[in-house]
């Protein structure tokens, strides 16, 4: 067995100046000491890893899978085998995937290597969401799924025993009303039945009131559900209300955090609600907040208990993917590298809306006052019914990607209540968007509002 920080050792007879391999060496150690630290410590680290040392460290723990045996013989029904190298690439190795079937976070025997990776990986989720505003979690999971198949997952742990005869009608989840599809598919997959609390319009701004939450609950409810980041007009439920309203009445409580983490105003209210009640799991997305590619989740709970529920819902094997996604942010980024893209979203969250005060004054149009850490919402009342649909058409033919124009008039999901009279535009300035963006944004904003209006 080799000792990469002895290396030198074989070459005590060779020709090449000890002072030569002494430098070589102190240039290996320097690239495994961050290996070195994250083994012991198993926390994100302070400084972010080069790619060379990330590709490295996947690469041993994927070479420990069983596929990765030359000497093996393999006879089972499920072998990681593959049809092409390609399929290395895209999985970083990890072809066995994590898990074992029922069980997602059990250690796999022919995936040494990916258990220790998944193992890894949740400690660094953990410790990151300890290091940006849930310091009163107990344990994070990543999950190779978005997020509604997420809080599929949670409900499905956490929901009564359907077996028994005297909970078998405990099948309805309060939902303060959330637009989104995603959210209300997500529990028709597992049989439960959605009781939406209508929102209310206060000012521009879209909220759900705690007593028409309180109004609404029977007896056969058992969860309740609630959110921080939406697209304006809907503002962030009063999370510490509901989570004490859950704890007096046993519900289980589950916080749709899609975007959130970005926000340090967003997670200072679910800090403050796990510590005033009772909140069960806190779902984000890690494409949106953490820069992977689309198709993980990350729950974090003050309750080791419940992960583990969670943990033992999921049917079948898992992809590696997106928890070696998600793993390669943490160490892309590390702790430095992540407050440097948060503190630059709130500086074009800043300039965003700047910006769009200048275009509302030019146009005779207002910012919506809404709150929303990470998007903008301005009203489009000077422009015509079917000027509306055009402007959408030609921001996305001047490669504007992301922009929302809404005409409640033609649709009304999506405004999270009844009635919301004024159209509007929305855009965000969220993690990992830079100035650029923002700014090339507003121009060609300006650009198709004159296209449209000027026909």
């Amino acid at each position: 067995m080799v000792d990469l920080n002895k290396i030198i050792d074989f070459f005590n007879s060779s020709s090449i100046p000890q002072n030569i391999l002494n430098r070589g060496q102190l240039v290996l150690n320097e690239f495994l000491k961050p290996l070195k630290i994250l083994l012991e410590q198993k926390s994100v680290p302070k400084k972010p890893w080069s790619d060379e040392q990330i590709e490295f460290f996947i690469l041993i723990l994927s070479q420990m899978d069983t596929d990765k045996d030359s000497e093996a013989a393999r006879v089972g029904e499920r072998e990681a085998r593959i049809s092409s190298k390609i399929h290395l690439k895209t999985s970083a190795g990890f072809c066995h995937g994590v898990g074992r079937s029922g069980f997602l976070t059990a250690p796999q025997p022919k995936a040494p290597g990916g258990s220790m990776m998944y193992e890894i990986t949740n400690y660094l989720a953990r410790n990151f969401f300890k290091n940006f505003g849930l310091p009163n979690i107990k344990d994070a999971i990543v999950m190779p799924l978005c997020t509604g198949m997420s809080l599929s997952l949670c409900l499905s742990a956490l929901k009564p025993d359907w077996n028994d005869e005297s909970l078998i009608n405990k099948r309805v989840v309060l939902v303060p009303q959330i637009d989104h599809k995603s959210i209300l598919k997500s529990l028709d997959l597992i049989g439960i039945k959605p009781k939406v609390v209508e929102g209310r319009i206060f000012g521009d701004a879209v909220r759900v009131p705690i007593e028409d939450i309180k109004s609404k609950l029977d007896e056969d409810c058992f969860a309740i559900i609630s959110i921080t980041s939406f697209f304006p007009p809907r503002e962030h439920d009063d999370l510490k209300e509901i989570s004490k309203f859950a704890k007096e009445k046993n519900l289980v409580h589950v916080i749709i955090n899609a975007y959130g983490v970005q926000s340090p105003e967003w997670m200072k209210l679910i800090r403050s609600a796990i510590d005033a009640g009772r909140v069960d799991a806190v779902i984000q997305s890690t494409d949106k907040n953490f820069l992977t590619p689309v198709g993980g989740a990350v729950i974090a709970s003050p309750s080791k208990e419940i992960v583990e529920k969670i943990s033992k819902a999921y049917a079948g094997r898992a992809s590696a993917t997106p928890v070696v996604n998600f793993l390669i942010s943490m160490l892309s980024l590390g702790i430095e590298g992540y407050q440097q893209l948060l503190e630059e979203q709130q500086e074009n969250r800043n300039l965003l809306e700047n910006k769009l005060k200048e275009v509302a004054n030019e146009i005779g149009e207002r910012v919506l006052d809404i709150f929303n850490p990470v998007a903008v919402a301005m009203s489009l009342e000077t422009i015509e019914k079917n000027q509306l649909l055009a402007l959408g058409g030609a921001l996305y033919n001047l490669r504007v990607t992301g922009p929302r124009v809404f005409d409640p008039d033609d649709e009304e999901f999506g405004t999270c209540c009844k009635a919301y009279s004024t159209p509007y535009i929305i855009m965000n300035a969220a993690i990992g968007a830079s100035s650029t963006d923002i700014l090339s944004a507003v121009e060609k904003f300006k650009k198709a509002y004159q296209q449209v209006t000027q026909k």
